[in-house]
């Protein structure tokens, strides 16, 4: 299957595309993250994924860096925690991007790494990727399999930047405690 990969991140990708590869799939990377801050925190998980697309041997798509359109999306929702509201408004800008990108690139279906990860629900991303795709959006859950810890294991071997938060600002300024 012609899938179109929704990255978040270079160690969320490695494990994730290894899984996808060894099941049979022609994935294709599609780094979109207006999330992200500062840009240079952005520009440092760009780089990580071009190494793990060198590495793993994928095509990889950059979209547009549009942090105002995030600001814009989830205006009124600074204070909402971690994994609340603004994280759901987050996850959907991202993938809706990614669905439509997919004919553009001819792929079949997309999904997203952002499922790896230990800190974020899978049922909810794909519950969003579901009302956006219906059934063009494969729905996974890729931390099972320990996939969050083989992702994490790559990393280390290709010394890949490791960030220690989500992205966002406001997940900054709760690690930073500003």
């Amino acid at each position: 299957m012609k899938i179109l990969l929704h990255i978040c991140c270079g160690v969320c990708a490695a494990g994730v595309i290894e899984r996808l590869i060894q099941e049979g799939h022609q994935v294709r990377g599609f780094f979109f993250n207006p999330n992200i801050y500062p840009e240079e925190e952005y520009q440092r998980r760009l780089e990580a994924t071009k190494r793990v697309a060198e590495e793993l041997g994928f095509a990889l798509e950059v979209g547009p860096y549009l942090p105002q359109q995030w600001f814009e999306e989830t205006r009124s929702l600074e204070d909402e925690p971690e994994g609340g509201r603004r994280c759901a408004v987050c996850y959907r800008l991202r993938l809706e991007k990614t669905y439509f990108c997919m004919p553009e690139y001819g792929d079949e279906v997309f999904t997203t790494t952002l499922t790896v990860s230990p800190h974020k629900s899978a049922d909810v991303i794909n519950e969003i990727g579901k009302e956006i795709g219906g059934d063009r959006f494969l729905a996974r859950d890729f931390k099972k399999k320990a996939g969050f810890q083989r992702a994490t294991q790559l990393a280390r071997e290709w010394e890949i930047h490791r960030q220690d938060y989500c992205g966002c600002l406001y997940s900054l300024r709760e690690k930073t405690g500003q």
